[in-house]
């Protein structure tokens, strides 16, 4: 009898397993990752997607700009070694010797020139002209002002999917035709939070005018030469179809850290998805460092594009005065090999695997640039900040963690020991920023599904579903004129304009004829009068 129920439960099991296999799953897809950024810290949200579909068994194969953020990953991972950002540029968006509307033109022409030089790559040309159509059944982008890129998804014949790495910019939006709301829905660049003043959002209509009518054309100009240079029309649909092809953009991002907003269907948000759901052990010396910082230790860290070499020695000794006076233990990531001094509390580390250590329950602060993957570790983890932002969206981030009591920001440009040693003391000693951070922690972690369950849910629906066209904005498939509705309110101008003309005329006729019987009736009682 036993053995007769085990019987009928496996075959229950089996059938019900290959019901679901049937419905709902797709066979191992061969997926490309292409991921030029020159930042490195972008790879570790890129590549946590190709990790994620690995692991759910696709066979994954990522070519990259730099090395291997996650070493034990089980894609192929092809490194281009393309450039990174320069050590002058970095230095010049550190020191923001002109406004945004100033600078952003040069950050697009640099950002756009680096990822146009990958097309160059003797490994990238190399791996183009062995693989073609059918090589691959879906293309992940990892996007950063890249539109040309697109591209490769018509060498292959592909779906596309973006990666960004973000809370979306308008270019981004662009992509899939998301709605831009500047009247309530506050754009990266204009560093507010939800709900907006009425000079809020003047300010809010001016920063997204700009963004949509400067930057975006910007972009999309630049995009459009490298396109035609790398994509010849011989050969390759235009870059206003390729665009068309996009499926899905996945975005670094959750709900819960505002705005809210309306997204097309096929924006997916998988805010946290370089988050392990459950930490790696630390290493041997780090983990006693921790264990035995019964009262208390920080961490501190600039990111990984910003380096000792980019700040300045005064604002360096700024730093390291506050920190060596903290009655706590200190991890600095510090990438230099000069360090800007020695202290019994401060430990340097060239590399620390931070999401395990903001997980360590004797963090008490995180020293942070205000990165978006460091706010939302830190967030998950439940760890109240103090942030000095340097350049891109970091002050935005960090305003939207001050407002939320998250933390506080300090501005690097007018930063001083009284100013971060005031702001450090106030986090570390009033309890209310941790306390808003984790009660937020437990909000931002309650979802249907993880950031991985996510990535590969979609994946596959857009694989099962031959690029899931049907998910598309219809505003995707029209042009600026249409989408603004000039063609329409032209037609009806038009329509306005005939009616006034006939209108007029008839008016015209009316006042004729009117005259003419009044000059009529003055000859008839004319013509009475003689006789």
């Amino acid at each position: 009898m036993s053995q007769r129920f085990i019987v009928a439960v496996f075959i229950v099991y089996l059938l019900a397993g290959l019901g679901a296999r049937s419905g709902n799953s797709v066979h191992a897809a061969r997926i490309l990752g292409f991921f030029p950024s020159p930042s490195p810290s972008h790879l570790r949200i890129h590549c946590a997607v190709a990790d994620a579909l690995t692991q759910a068994g696709h066979n994954v194969t990522v070519l990259s700009s730099t090395k291997n953020p996650y070493k034990f990953a089980k894609y192929e991972y092809i490194q281009l070694d393309l450039p990174l950002f320069p050590k002058d540029f970095l230095q010049r968006l550190v020191k923001r010797e002109q406004p945004l509307i100033t600078r952003y033109p040069h950050f697009i022409d640099e950002v756009t020139s680096l990822a146009n030089q990958s097309l160059a790559n003797p490994r990238l040309r190399h791996f183009l002209a062995t693989h073609g159509v059918g090589s691959f059944d879906l293309l992940i982008l990892g996007y950063f002002m890249n539109d040309f890129h697109l591209g490769l998804s018509a060498h292959f014949q592909v779906p596309v999917v973006v990666s960004f790495m973000i809370q979306p910019i308008f270019a981004v939006h662009n992509l899939v035709k998301n709605p831009i709301e500047s009247a309530y829905v506050p754009t990266l660049f204009s560093e507010r939070k939800q709900p907006l003043s009425f000079w809020g959002r003047v300010h809010n209509f001016v920063v997204a005018t700009f963004e949509t009518n400067f930057i975006t054309l910007k972009v999309e100009r630049e995009s459009q030469k490298y396109y035609d240079y790398n994509f010849p029309p011989d050969r390759y649909p235009p870059l206003e179809e390729v665009r068309k092809n996009v499926s899905l953009v996945f975005t670094n991002h959750h709900f819960s850290q505002g705005p809210i907003r309306p997204n097309v269907p096929n924006l997916i948000e998988i805010g946290g998805i370089q988050i392990k759901e459950k930490p790696d052990p630390l290493p041997a010396d780090i983990a006693k460092i921790l264990d035995e910082a019964k009262e208390g230790a920080i961490y501190f860290s600039l990111g990984t594009n910003i380096h000792g070499s980019h700040l300045t020695d005064e604002k360096l000794k700024i730093m390291f005065n506050v920190v060596s006076k903290l009655p706590y233990k200190v991890l600095w990531k510090w990438n230099d090999s000069e360090r800007p001094g020695q202290a019994d509390n401060i430990i340097y580390r060239e590399w620390l695997p931070q999401d395990d250590i903001l997980a360590h329950p004797n963090i008490k602060l995180f020293l942070t640039h205000g990165g978006m993957g460091s706010v939302v570790e830190s967030q998950y983890h439940g760890v109240p900040m103090v942030g000095i932002p340097l350049f891109g969206d970091q002050p935005s981030n960090m305003a939207n963690v001050e407002r939320s009591g998250y933390g506080l920001s300090v501005d690097y440009i007018t930063l001083t020991e009284e100013s971060l040693s005031t702001a450090v003391q106030e986090v570390l000693n009033n309890p209310k920023y941790r306390k808003t951070v984790q009660d937020f922690s437990r909000l931002y972690r309650d979802r249907p599904m993880t950031p991985r369950e996510t990535v590969v849910y979609w994946v596959d629906y857009v694989l099962r579903h031959n690029g899931a066209k049907h998910m598309q904005s219809p505003a995707v498939h029209m042009n600026r004129w249409q989408l603004m509705s000039l063609d329409v309110i032209g037609f009806l101008l038009a329509i306005v304009v005939a009616v006034v003309a006939v209108l007029v005329k008839i008016c015209r006729l009316l006042c004729c004829r009117g005259k003419k019987e009044k000059l009529a009736d003055v000859k008839v009682k004319k013509s009475k009068k003689n006789k």
